[in-house]
């Protein structure tokens, strides 16, 4: 009989940097065109998004990244080096925050695997060797690293870890999602990326997945990719930064599939939405929540669980599905769950899970 895996615990970590009303000052000057301005002010105040934190510190003064003497107060804009160079120094350290409050709820001795997700900046040795490294994981621990899959990454890494367990049921996999997003602000007067960028935070997430019975019982992982709409969600890599486009075709497009009965089948792994009691929806946006609320029908409180990641901390790429998993984990009993995250493609992926019994 194949082996059940069960993401036993989750920790989460944000930096402590709160950039959110700053970032909304800062566009809003941008701005030249008085409609478009107003344009924003109105989607910036039903964002439904509270606070998004940055690993970027404040100025002497206290002040954010974009005042005077911030990481963004430079000619231009800061290069991809200096960007780089700030993700291999601060990626580590808030990866490992996010694993210590793993290790406070239980016990990571022993790990096997060391699977990491992120998409926000590159650097070799990898992020998963620094952190190993300073974690003094044995040098036999077998490591996987998942880069920029974008906001569904921890899909494919909860997954990865999932087939390890079930192949060795002995196997001890800790699974990291870190994003620093905040390295990447563009100077644009254009209102859609701003508004793409206003969406926008760091965090961190751990988790320990194994064949011991706790947490989440992992069930039956899913995929599927929308047709002629790879343009609609792209990173792309600049002289200064990487650049995000996020079309706001996106939730149209997400509740035009999810209306489809093969894309239904597939984001609910063939279950009725009715009979799924657990929602763990990757928190893009409010627009993206609406729509899969709207198309699949789901009771507005199966949500509210991403929907205060979203109030609390913003998109924090491929972190954010792990936050909305936290948040369940502890709560009441989910008898059929279902987690989704979309991304680059435009794809569609996930998991079931329950609570273990």
């Amino acid at each position: 009989m194949v082996a059940t895996a069960y993401l036993n615990a989750i920790g989460t970590a944000v930096p402590g940097h709160d950039i959110h009303q700053a970032f909304i000052g800062w566009a809003r000057a941008q701005i030249s065109d008085d409609r478009q301005r107003a344009l924003f002010d109105r989607m910036a105040k039903r964002a439904a998004i509270g606070h998004r934190w940055s690993v970027l510190p404040p100025t002497a003064s206290g002040g954010s990244p974009v005042d005077s003497g911030g990481f963004y107060d430079v000619p231009g804009v800061p290069g991809t080096g200096a960007r780089m160079a700030r993700y291999a120094q601060e990626a580590p350290r808030l990866g490992i925050a996010a694993i210590e409050q793993l290790a406070s709820q239980t016990d990571i001795g022993g790990i096997t695997h060391f699977v990491v997700a992120s998409c926000t900046g590159f650097v070799a040795p990898g992020i998963d060797q620094i952190i190993a490294r300073q974690l003094a994981f044995a040098p036999s621990v077998e490591r996987l690293l998942i880069g920029f899959m974008g906001c569904y990454a921890a899909v494919a890494a909860i997954r990865t870890a999932r087939h390890i367990v079930r192949s060795d049921p002995d196997a001890r996999v800790l699974v990291l999602c870190v994003e620093l997003s905040t390295l990447h602000l563009q100077k644009t007067s254009t209102i859609e990326p701003l508004l793409a960028m206003l969406q926008f935070g760091d965090g961190a997430a751990a988790a320990l997945v194994t064949g011991t019975p706790g947490g989440f019982a992992l069930g039956q992982p899913f995929a599927t990719t929308l047709p002629d709409s790879e343009a609609l969600i792209r990173w792309d890599i600049t002289d200064s930064g990487f650049a995000m486009h996020l079309s706001g075709e996106v939730p149209g497009r997400i509740a035009a599939g999810l209306a489809d009965a093969d894309f239904a089948r597939a984001a609910t792994g063939g279950r009725a939405p009715d009979d799924i009691d657990g929602w763990a929806v990757h928190a893009g946006g409010r627009s993206i929540l609406d729509a899969v609320e709207n198309a699949l029908g789901i009771n507005p409180e199966r949500l509210l669980a991403s929907r205060r990641v979203l109030a609390d901390y913003g998109n924090m790429s491929s972190a954010t599905l792990m936050f909305a998993l936290a948040n369940l984990i502890d709560g009441p009993p989910i008898n059929d769950g279902v987690a989704l995250a979309f991304g680059p493609g435009l794809a569609a992926e996930g998991f079931g899970f329950r609570h273990a019994t």
